[in-house]
Order: C-alpha cells, then structure tokens, then sequence
C-alpha cells in the first residue's frame, strides 16, 4: 500500500521523541498516512544536542545498549542503516570509582569482567560469571515476554513461552529486593552497590525494587555497550531521516490541544483550532499530561499520580579546560551511604549530601565536542522528582558536592577548570520535556506490582488511542522506548 495514498489510513503521532519517531515509522511501513505534531523546533524528545563556548553537550540519554533494535526498525524500513547510522562496541562498559581508592572497570566480556572484579574486590569469578549468565536467562525467557508484549491483552498470557518463562523464574526474583539478592551474592560491599546501580536505569530504588530488576546487567555487561558515532542526538536524527524517506510527515512549533473521541472511538486532534482527522491516535507524551489535558479526564490524570515517581536528575553540563585520563566514556563516582541516598531521594524527596555522580564524556570517543586538549562534562546526580523544592538553593549544594568529590577522585581542584556551565534540575526537565516532576521514566519500578500498574501501550476505554515512550509500558530508557513503539505497531 502507498503510504502517501489519500485512501490510506490516517495515523497522528503527538511528539516526536524515540518512541514517537519509531512508531511513526513502523506506522508508515504499514501503509498508514503519518503526521506528527511536535511543539518543539525539532525530533529528539529528551535527546537533543546544544553547545555553548565551543562545547557540545547531549542534553539527555548518554548510554547505549541493544542496537538491534534499531537495525530491526532499519530491516523493516527497507533501508541500509549504515547509510543513517553507524555505532561501534565499546569493551569497558563503565569505570566506577569509591572514595576508599578502589576502581573497578566493567569490561564487556564477562571473562574479563569477572577477573577484574577477582582482582579489585576479591570476588569469586565463577560466582560474578553465574550472576551474569543468570540475568541471560532471565532477560530471555520471562524478560523477553513481558517486555515484548502488551501486558493487558489475554493473547500475552496465552504466549506459548510464558509457561517455560514463569517456571525458570527463581522465586526470589519475586520475594527479594534488588539489593537483597545482590547483598547474597557477592562478597564485597562494592560489587553489591556496583550492580544494585542497575536499578536507577528505570528510575528505582534497588532497597524496594523487585530481585527481577537484576536481569538489567544482561544489557550491558552480556550484550555489550556501545557509542553511537556523533553522539546520542545522532539516533534521533537518523530516524527522522528514515520517517521522512518512509513519507512521514512532520510539523514542529506546533502543540496538539486536544485528543477528540466519540463513542469510544478516537477520531481526530484538535490543532491551532483546527480540527485534524484520524484512524488512530498515538501519544508520545507523558501519560498525566495526555489524561490532563488532551483528554480532560482528570481522574484519570490522579490516578497515574497514585503511583510513585521515578527519580529525575540534577545534570550540569561543564566544559573543562583539561584532559583527565582517569576518567572513560562512561564514569560512576559512588555515595559512601546508598541506602540514605535512596532514602532521601524515595522517601524524604531530598538531595543526599554526598550523592553518587554520573559523569559522561563524549569527547573521550571522537574530536569535535570540545576545544583540543579539553573535555565536555555531563555530571548528573540522580534526584527526587520536583515537588516543589528550592532547586536554585540545592544546585548550590549539589555543586559543593561535586567539586570535592570530583576534586578527591582526581587529586586536582576542578572548579578553576569549569570553563563554562550549564544546570538542569528537576523542574527545568519537567518545564522542557512535559515529564510531570521531571520523573526521567514516568513511575518507578519499586514493587513487583510496578509493571502491571505502569500505562498499557492502548486505551481500554477509546478504541484507536495508542501510547508510546517511556512512562507506559515496558519503560523508559532507549530501548524499552522503541520495543514500546514496537508494541503499538502490532496492535494497530
């Protein structure tokens, strides 16, 4: 079928960040005359790119991991991905530093992995190697099926592979937290806090999230971590070079008012005033704003506010005037007390005073981000969501926390070395991104209850209402955002 077809079927995609921008391709592919309304100036959603003194900073996302599914979305396209898009394997994952002197680099391949970890914390190889080929196994049988597919249509529960998937599922995945399972299976206090990290990829808190969250590992130490060639904005941009080549049809500046449905049926958006037709409706936005102010269904709206929040961040982006050798692409700077962390992130909704730091350096890849012999900083501490708290005074403390966390690590004070600056916090996320409290991932995953409450991919109550990106489900974060996209294109 011609996607430019009049006769074709009409699809609407409200925002244009990952999830929008692979939907709108997958839609395109079926046949379907695609529009997507996006109020910004340009694709990327939270992944976009600025510079500022002749440093270039990617704003969000700063990982990569699971690249088939992009070449999957390129294979069904038609088109050859390295024309739109290239990447190469990185083989240290992350490089994670603890204020006693230890450093531990998390090698790609297991082997080298496990050693490592022998070697800097006196962990028992085989034991690190079972661990890992434990979150394969999980990752691939019940993972792959809740993830994959809507959890709300009977047909996932009739999967054929969900009977195997359920009966290796160690009980404890269940019965434990994260932190629990990682605490009785390694020895050392480090390699505890280093996986139980794995939980802030959803948004979570590792002493409240279910033990199955340590399938996460699988992506990065198992699958491999990878750098995508002229930085993260280079993913947004290629898929839009793909939708446009597809016949996808973008309008930016312009803001969708309102979702318009009639006897349980989606029928058009209202844009500028104008009434814009369609078979069916995709959102990319977060899911309160859809019920808020889309649909006007405000009960809808508080309920998604009964669940608990994700985290956000506090991120300041500095250009600095050296080159640091310590430091990777990819760099962990641990708190000395993670439980308070978490504690006052979850439950006191407060910035720890000795954070964990978060520090990505794409110059560290390629030329181009930075002056020669000076480096591009994303430093991020992970944050409560915005309810209201003095964030100009927090930056401040934050930003004390930094320079002499940083400063010890490296043996040099780094503050006469900021040679530009700018910070996001939680409400700037919130004010740029429509993520109501500038949770990153929408609801967090600290009950085992997590996923079945998080948004189904469809409407149970308006037919030809779709929802994608990362605060529905299977999740936030690149990957799940596309398999997300993914699931709606198969139930339109």
């Amino acid at each position: 079928m011609d996607p430019l077809s009049s006769s074709s079927p009409a699809a609407v995609v409200i925002g244009s960040g990952v999830g929008g921008l692979a939907v709108a391709i997958r839609l395109a592919v079926k046949g379907y005359r695609v529009t997507v309304y996006e109020r910004n100036n340009e694709p990327g959603g939270k992944m976009n790119l600025f510079e500022k003194d002749g440093y270039f900073f990617d704003a969000g996302p700063s990982l990569f991991t699971q690249p088939k599914n992009l070449e999957e979305l390129f294979a069904i396209a038609g088109e050859p991905m390295e024309d739109y898009f290239q990447y190469r394997s990185l083989p240290l994952a992350c490089r994670y530093f603890w204020s006693n002197g230890k450093i531990v680099n998390a090698y790609t391949a297991p082997d080298a992995f496990a050693k490592e970890l022998e070697e800097k914390l006196g962990e028992d190889p085989t034991s690190v190697k079972a661990y890992l080929l434990r979150a394969e196994k999980a990752y691939n049988s019940i993972g792959s099926v809740f993830l994959d597919h809507s959890l709300h249509l009977a047909r996932t529960w009739l999967n054929k592979r969900l009977l195997p998937a359920i009966a290796s599922t160690r009980l404890s995945y269940l019965t434990s937290s994260m932190h629990a399972f990682n605490r009785s299976s390694f020895r050392s206090e480090e390699a505890v806090q280093l996986f139980d990290r794995f939980a802030t990829y959803n948004g979570s808190d590792p002493y409240k999230a279910p033990a199955m969250l340590t399938m996460i590992p699988h992506l990065e130490q198992n699958e491999g971590t990878f750098y995508p060639v002229g930085g993260m904005i280079s993913i947004p941009r290629a898929l839009y070079k793909l939708a446009l080549k597809k016949g996808v049809k973008f309008i930016f500046n312009t803001r969708v008012d309102r979702i318009v449905h009639e006897h349980g049926q989606a029928k058009a958006v209202v844009v500028n005033d104008q009434l814009v037709t369609a078979d069916m409706v995709v959102s990319n936005m977060d899911v309160y704003y859809v019920y808020r102010d889309l649909l006007k269904d405000a009960k809808a709206a508080a309920r998604v506010l009964t669940r608990e929040r994700s985290s956000s961040a506090m991120i300041f982006y500095w250009g600095i005037r050296k080159e640091f050798s310590q430091f990777h692409l990819h760099n962990i700077l641990f708190s000395n007390n993670y439980k308070e962390e978490f504690n006052h992130i979850f439950n006191l909704g407060k910035l720890f005073d000795d954070p964990t730091v978060y520090i990505n350096i794409t110059s560290k890849m390629e030329d181009g981000f930075c002056p020669p012999g000076h480096e591009n900083w994303f430093v991020m501490v992970n944050a409560p969501a915005n309810r209201g708290q003095n964030w100009e005074s927090l930056r401040e403390q934050v930003k004390s926390s930094l320079h002499y966390k940083i400063s010890r690590i490296l043996g040099e004070d780094i503050a006469p070395l900021i040679a530009t600056e700018i910070v996001m916090d939680p409400k700037g996320i919130e004010q740029n991104t429509l993520s109501h409290g500038g949770s990153l991932y929408g609801t967090s995953s600290n009950s085992i209850f997590a996923a079945f409450l998080r948004q189904s991919n469809f409407s149970s109550s308006i037919k030809g209402l779709y929802f994608t990106g990362g605060s529905v489900h299977p999740g936030g974060g690149i990957p799940l955002c596309l398999k997300s996209a993914k699931i709606v294109s198969e139930l339109a």
